[in-house]
């Protein structure tokens, strides 16, 4: 079962014109039907939240309506439909992917993947010792693109997180790479090297559904620049800039439309089997190294005039 990640999430939400601007707004681009792509044509897909085409909804306020995972072949998606057709029913769609039910509630998808090779350099840094930055050539440049390149992961609220990993491990071939403790398990598919592309958080039912989804950035600077630009498009910093534990990824997070949060990341560790995963207890030291505070510019003589204060943007 070689799942490599997501490929899309699929929302059905209140106001399709306003998520659409966010969604552009946070660097994806509209190629038709709802779907806003990342660099490597993963994918968040629109609808209203009353459209007939849409899978029933998780009986909660979340919008969340599918969660689609791309395979490595053929071959992998019909091992996915075989395991998961023993105990519950798995629709073949026209598309050629497959739908079913987790033992949640939240509605898979699993396809051959459409994601596309990118070959973007990551960026370079001057640090002694190592390779350097050739000569002459600036690091910073104010209007560098900071693009969304791939989708990275999606967060999951839970009643049960315990029954919620065992489907993903024993049915999916999943692996738990870390734990937090009085949270949830970070889990990845055999077809990545992520250190994540699930995290699940145990919550009373009535909050079962998406807490975030991430795309990742070619680096730090990218996440800070891309979330600068967002904070000043007027969209609502919600927990970031900083940096995790758990997976090292540095984060930027923001209130949306969506019904849940979005973030930027970028970084996050690589492991495969030989790695052995950790357990610690859930708290603000577990969840981040390091958190910086979204601050209007000012300079080292004092705020800019009229700026007294530097308030923060919220």
């Amino acid at each position: 079962m070689n799942i490599i990640g997501p490929d899309a999430l699929v929302f059905g939400v209140d106001d399709v014109e306003a998520c659409a601007l966010y969604l552009t707004d946070y660097g994806l681009t509209h190629v038709g039907n709802g779907r806003f792509e990342a660099l490597d044509g993963t994918a968040i897909v629109l609808a209203h939240k009353d459209d007939a085409a849409l899978p029933a909804p998780l009986g909660t306020a979340s919008m969340l309506r599918k969660t689609i995972y791309g395979v490595a072949d053929q071959q992998s998606l019909d091992a996915i439909a075989a395991e998961l057709a023993r105990d519950r029913d798995v629709r073949a769609l026209a598309d050629g992917s497959i739908e079913a039910v987790d033992d949640m509630g939240f509605v898979l998808g699993f396809q051959v993947t459409v994601r596309r090779p990118i070959g973007l350099p990551a960026e370079a840094v001057n640090a002694p010792g190592a390779p350097n930055r050739p000569v002459n050539h600036t690091a910073v440049d104010e209007n560098a693109p900071a693009l969304p390149r791939t989708l990275s992961h999606v967060v999951y609220f839970v009643p049960d997180a315990a029954r919620a990993e065992a489907f993903y491990v024993e049915r999916l071939g999943f692996r738990c790479t870390d734990r937090l403790l009085g949270a949830g398990p970070f889990l990845k598919p055999a077809g990545t090297d992520d250190h994540h592309t699930l995290f699940m958080i145990q919550t009373p039912p009535f909050m079962k559904g998406c807490e975030h989804f991430t795309f990742h950035m070619g680096g730090p600077t990218e996440v800070l620049q891309a979330g600068t630009r967002f904070v000043n498009k007027g969209y609502q910093s919600f927990w970031g800039p900083g940096r995790h534990k758990m997976g090292s990824n540095w984060f930027w997070y923001f209130n949306s439309p969506l019904g849940c949060h979005v973030e930027y990341d970028a970084d996050m560790d690589l492991h495969d089997e030989a790695w052995t995963a950790r357990a610690i207890p859930m708290s603000a030291d577990a969840s981040q190294l390091f958190l910086f505070q979204q601050r209007d510019k000012w300079a080292p003589g004092g705020p800019p005039p009229g700026a007294a204060g530097a308030g923060e943007r919220h």
